[in-house]
């Protein structure tokens, strides 16, 4: 079973349609039940695999443990956790509104520290397991108006050098994914042309690759930049 966080859109949708026409179960989340029903059925209808689905806030720490409690009542072995829920607010530190670092650190990183650890003692009991972060470019260089966004993005980064270094021994993988300029609904109000940034279907590749891999390597990080380099 796959748990991709946020998979209603963008780069979540597009890691849930790659592992779902690969045959794998799915599970995952959105704040808006309208788009997991529909997600639900496109995926149910075009392959033989089974959506699970909650409606939870993971900025949440009450809704994360409810995910993670959903998770467990399945009563299936969790092969990839695939924390990707985030979102981006630009500017910068010294003028930004008041509390959206604090916006910025429960959506973009608690929710993969806690659900990570809600899950992960299933993982050591059996000695396997995939965890991907999706973290961004933004976690290893500085943009102008990164904000508090950056900030998060390079705690998401650390924390999973962390996790990788701790959870190697019980031979569970974690892979930090750095995409640049995707398409997503974070580029909605800009008039970008989708052939200039990495399209979400690269990110989903590049992860079912990794995920492929046989258990004796791992792929620590993957950068994924537009061929043209950052915007």
């Amino acid at each position: 079973m796959i748990v991709v966080t946020g998979g209603t859109k963008g780069i979540g949708k597009a890691i849930i349609e790659k592992f779902a026409s690969n045959g794998h179960n799915i599970v995952t989340c959105s704040r808006t039940k309208s788009q997991l029903v529909t997600i639900n059925s496109e995926i149910e209808t075009k392959y033989k695999t089974s959506l699970h689905y909650l409606e939870v806030d993971l900025s949440e720490r009450r809704d994360i443990e409810m995910f993670a409690n959903f998770i467990r009542s399945l009563d299936e072995p969790v092969e990839a956790l695939i924390n990707n829920v985030g979102f981006y607010i630009g500017g910068q530190l010294h003028s930004e509104d008041e509390g959206i670092l604090e916006e910025m650190m429960k959506a973009n990183v608690y929710s993969a520290y806690y659900l990570t650890r809600g899950l992960v003692e299933d993982m050591i009991a059996r000695k396997q397991g995939h965890i991907f972060n999706i973290c961004s470019v933004a976690s290893i260089k500085v943009f102008p108006n990164g904000g508090s966004y950056s900030v998060s993005k390079f705690a998401l980064y650390g924390m999973t050098k962390l996790f990788r270094e701790e959870l190697k021994e019980y031979n569970i993988k974690v892979t930090a994914v750095l995409p640049g300029a995707t398409f997503t609904s974070s580029w909605d109000e800009n008039e970008v042309n989708p052939d200039r940034i990495v399209k979400p279907t690269d990110v989903a590749e590049a992860i079912f690759s990794a995920f492929s891999l046989s258990p004796n390597a791992v792929i620590e990080e993957m950068i994924i930049r537009p061929q043209l380099g950052d915007l």
